[in-house]
């Protein structure tokens, strides 16, 4: 036995490494299967798309876009994307289809396609009909066909229906919801077979709605009929567009230049059930979605390319998507969303100036509402100022007013003068000419000479009372055209006879020219006549043959200046920044108002006051006021 067993191992040992050899060589490990599956996944996939009119036939154009995109998109697998247009659909007398399925078993005898997508009802009932002689094996798609058009008897166990299903009456009663003024429908559609197979479907349907509005048919007509038709529709009308592949003339129309022409003549709003139609010539309403229909296409086409029998992928006919309408439209027509039904969408909806300039607006309003926040309370502060205005002008007429009566008290010596000459001239003459009336033979020349000098003084007296009363009445603050020497001329008058009795030299100087000047006479005379009585009140210890106020008045450039001077000992430079403060004064008795209520009634006149001291000696008062234009 030992024996044997050591002959039998290195037997075995042989066998056993050449075992595995093969094992490695025959079964993949796990990167081996990696590999092949890769390699699965990088194998090119035939897709035949089979074409009911054509490429750019909508809708089916439309569907077929959209699968190919999508696909492209989707598929694990490069594509070889073969597309074919069954052309005898166009025609309202097809031909023989023989030549056209010998042209394709040709090309795909030996390449049969993975997988094959027909769009639409006739070239999905084409490729049931010849699938034995072309594509026996290769899963099949029939997609963007309506269920009544599918042959269920004709399906294989190798064929997957993506179907729609159309319900015109939901169309129908949902125009007469957006538009409840209806009274007719115009159904629009064109002569192929498919067409007339169609025409007959939406008659039936709107059978029911009859009773409440009235159909029109504008099928198996030559197009350019149609849109005459179109143009000279009765008011309350819309038109339904159905298809219009081939018109009763047998004239194909691609895409959906058709309906852009209707869209361009007719005077009545456009509705359609298919959405390939929506964006620019139709209101909408209840429609199919392209992209609903693409998305549960693609995915039957990838499970079948993935291995997944095509009787385990079906799919529900997919109904109308809900309601979309286009704004646009809606605003040409004049629809109200109130109208819509409730769970519509509106599209392409401009957006409103709010919308727009969103931003804009808010930075402009709240620029404004900034702006109007400040001009409110400029407005108030100018009102509050133009009160403050009021109140110091009148204060100041009031404190003017006071200080008119005290400087006319200091007057009171020269006005009971200026009263008694003229009084006691008159007293003498009356007396006078009394005693020549006695006479037997008076002379009247002599009396009526004597007249004369009474009138003359009665005048002399009236006018010292006239400017007595002008200084002393209390009157407001009053803007009005004055002539400045005039109002000078008259301050002086007043003085004069207070000069003359302290034996003052009092001189006035008016400018030749006139110097016309807006403002208040009384205050402005008032001006003059407490800066004069401040310069004689100056000279009061000075020597009695050097006591001189000059006054002159001249004009300065845009401004009249009133310069009174005196001949006193002037004004001390620590002194002059005060003179003009309220209550400053250099006086036993003064109260030092004078000069400080002139200053504000000049600034009132938008003028300027200064005091300066001479190099020859005494002060020197400027007073300037702006010249009225």
């Amino acid at each position: 036995m030992p024996m044997v067993s050591v002959r039998l191992w290195p037997m075995a040992a042989a066998w056993l490494g050449l075992g595995l050899v093969l094992a490695a060589c025959i079964l993949p490990g796990p990167a081996g299967a990696v590999e092949l599956g890769e390699a699965r996944y990088r194998e090119l996939k035939r897709v035949l798309v089979l074409h009911s009119f054509g490429r750019e036939f909508l809708p089916w154009s439309e569907f077929a876009r959209s699968i190919k995109a999508d696909l492209e998109t989707q598929s694990p697998w490069p594509l070889d994307i073969q597309e074919h247009t069954l052309l005898s659909a166009r025609f309202n007398n097809p031909g023989p289809e023989e030549p056209f399925v010998a042209y394709l078993r040709s090309l795909y005898e030996n390449r049969p396609p993975d997988i094959v997508i027909s769009i639409g009802a006739p070239a999905g009932k084409f490729a049931q009909k010849y699938r034995e002689q072309l594509f026996p094996n290769a899963p099949m798609v029939m997609t963007a066909v309506e269920q009544r058009l599918v042959d269920h008897a004709g399906l294989t166990d190798n064929d997957t229906v993506v179907s729609i299903r159309n319900d015109f009456q939901a169309s129908f009663r949902s125009i007469l919801q957006v538009l409840p003024d209806t009274n007719t429908i115009v159904v629009v559609l064109g002569a192929s077979p498919l067409e007339k197979f169609w025409l007959d479907e939406v008659k039936r349907n709107a059978k029911v709605l009859e009773s409440k509005v009235s159909f029109e048919w504008y099928a198996g007509l030559a197009f350019e009929e149609i849109l005459k038709r179109a143009s000279r529709l009765p008011p309350h009308s819309v038109l339904f567009w159905g298809l219009m592949s081939v018109d009763g003339t047998g004239v194909t129309h691609e895409g959906d230049t058709a309906l852009r022409r209707l869209r361009a003549v007719a005077n009545a709003p456009i509705f359609s059930y298919q959405d390939a139609f929506f964006g620019g010539e139709t209101v909408g309403g209840p429609m199919h979605s392209t992209a609903e229909t693409s998305r549960k296409t693609v995915s039957a086409v990838i499970r079948l390319l993935a291995g997944e029998k095509p009787v385990d992928v079906r799919t529900e006919p997919i109904p109308l998507a809900s309601p979309r309408y286009d704004w646009r439209e809606m605003q040409r027509w004049g629809i109200s969303a109130s109208n819509l039904p409730p769970d519509s969408e509106i599209l392409f909806r401009e957006p409103s100036v709010w919308e727009r300039y969103r931003w804009q607006m808010l930075m402009i309003t709240s620029v404004f509402l900034v702006q109007a926040g400040l001009i409110s309370g400029l407005l108030h502060e100018r009102r509050r100022r133009r009160v403050a205005e009021v109140e110091s002008r009148q204060r100041l007429a009031e404190l003017a007013h006071a200080n008119r009566y005290s400087a006319v008290g200091e007057l009171t010596t020269s006005i009971a003068h200026e009263l008694n000459q003229p009084l006691g001239a008159i007293l003498t003459n009356a007396e006078t000419a009394e005693l020549m009336l006695k006479a037997d033979f008076p002379d009247i020349g002599e009396v009526r000479q004597i007249l004369a000098d009474i009138r003359r003084d009665d005048h002399r007296a009236s006018e010292v009372i006239r400017r007595l009363r002008s200084v002393l009445k209390k009157t407001p603050f009053e803007i009005k055209g004055i002539e400045l020497n005039d109002t000078v001329r008259e301050a002086i008058d007043l003085v004069k006879a207070i000069a003359l009795g302290r034996r003052i030299t009092l001189t006035y100087l008016p400018t030749l020219a006139n110097l016309h000047v807006k403002g208040d006479p009384v205050q402005l005379q008032q001006v003059v006549l407490n800066v004069i009585i401040n310069a004689m009140d100056a000279i009061s210890d000075t020597d009695a043959g050097k006591r001189e106020v000059n006054v002159a008045s001249v004009r300065a450039g845009d401004h009249a200046e009133i310069r009174v001077t005196d001949t006193g000992a002037g004004i001390l430079a620590s002194d002059l920044a005060n003179v003009f403060n309220p209550f400053f004064t250099t006086k036993p008795q003064g109260m030092g108002m004078g000069l400080a209520i002139a200053r504000t009634i000049v600034e009132a006149h938008h003028g300027t006051i200064a005091a300066a001291s001479q190099a020859a000696g005494g002060a020197l008062f400027t007073i300037r006021l702006p010249i009225a234009r």
